[in-house]
């Protein structure tokens, strides 16, 4: 028999806005976080976790937060989400102050153990839902996942992408005797990269890929760089190609296209298709033998085996007079390109394609 998956999902800050005194203790401050109702409906009703609220509400009972002003708000909150198709579980509420170091308060578990000493429950295929440090906490110990609101760009429509669909992340390890590179892409990441490769150019454009891609991206290449760059540029675009194919996955619900990028006195256009089929059309001229420490021939090379080994067609394009320019718009448009491409519609989850496949 399959286990129980379970949401465990905070209240204040996550469901409802938190006000500045941190006591939703009127219907006048019950506001809705952005996004909770249309998201989490959906989740609610495609996917089998059991719901399970799990809330601090310091001092309830006590003469500083009455229950008669904690009870009607939350029993609105709860007939609003109702009305959306939300309905909870379990409501596990602990009333704790922080200084009574009580095991049930979170980030601590006792108030969980039904669940946790329960072998039906799958644990480790679970995730809390919050919007705070101590939520994390309790993910990690629980020994299940953790998603936390307002994190890195994380929304309600995030976290129903990625509890529906899934993480597009993926590591690719390519060690060969003239280059040793590890690269790890985030796919619905929020822009944070980790660039190393040696030469100083190549890291600022791939990084233009990460911070205008919104992919988080990590490429630490050692290269044979006493002979000369071609291994080290070579290498790290079949080794980028892998790991963004292997983070999409099955490729369902991506647009699979995508853009046209000025910059300055330039004109830098890069058109792409996650199609399967590898293709590269280049149509940009450089007139300096070096930018930076990177060679200008090597430029076309790097998007030829970075389209071979991600299985896409490239059309890129670019006019100018400034080279500097030129590149860096065309890295730029790349990125554009592939947040575009890479974008997935959870409520279209099918492959886009007449042929059935990618």
């Amino acid at each position: 028999m399959e286990k129980q998956r379970i949401l465990f999902i905070d209240r204040d800050g996550t469901l409802i806005e938190e006000p500045a005194d941190e006591q939703i203790d009127s219907f006048e401050k019950l506001r809705f976080v952005p996004g909770v109702f249309s998201n989490l409906g959906y989740i609610h009703k495609r996917m089998g976790f059991r719901f399970v609220m799990v809330t601090n509400q310091d001092g309830l009972g006590t003469s500083s937060f009455p229950e008669e002003t904690f009870w009607p708000v939350h029993r609105l909150m709860l007939q609003a989400l109702e009305s959306e198709g939300i309905t909870f579980d379990d409501q596990l509420i602990d009333r704790h102050f922080p200084e009574d170091n009580s095991p049930e308060r979170k980030p601590g578990t006792a108030m969980l153990k039904k669940y946790t000493d329960n072998p039906a429950y799958d644990i480790a295929g679970s995730y809390v839902i919050g919007d705070r440090e101590s939520d994390e906490q309790l993910a990690k110990n629980l020994g299940c996942k953790a998603i936390i609101l307002g994190r890195d760009g994380m929304t309600w429509e995030k976290a129903a992408e990625l509890l529906i669909a899934g993480e597009r992340t993926a590591e690719v390890r390519r060690t060969t005797k003239e280059t040793d590179i590890l690269v790890r892409v985030n796919l619905d990441g929020s822009g944070k990269t980790d660039i190393d490769t040696g030469l100083g150019f190549f890291d600022h454009m791939l990084e233009q890929i990460g911070k205008h891609g919104m992919i988080d991206l990590t490429v630490h290449t050692k290269g044979d760089l006493w002979v000369d760059e071609h291994h080290t540029i070579e290498d790290t675009g079949i080794a980028l190609g892998e790991c963004i194919l292997k983070a999409l996955g099955d490729k369902r619900g991506i647009e699979r296209y995508g853009f046209c990028l000025p910059m300055d006195d330039c004109l830098c256009q890069v058109a792409i298709d996650f199609g399967g089929r590898p293709w590269l059309v280049w149509d940009a001229e450089f007139h300096r033998e070096k930018i930076g420490e990177m060679p200008t021939e090597m430029f076309m090379h790097f998007f030829k085996s970075f389209s071979d080994a991600a299985r896409i067609n490239l059309n890129i394009k670019a006019e100018g007079e400034n080279e500097h320019h030129k590149i860096e718009g065309i890295f730029k448009a790349l990125a554009r390109s592939l947040k575009m491409a890479v974008r997935r519609d959870i409520h279209h989850l099918v492959l886009p394609s007449t042929k059935g496949t990618l």
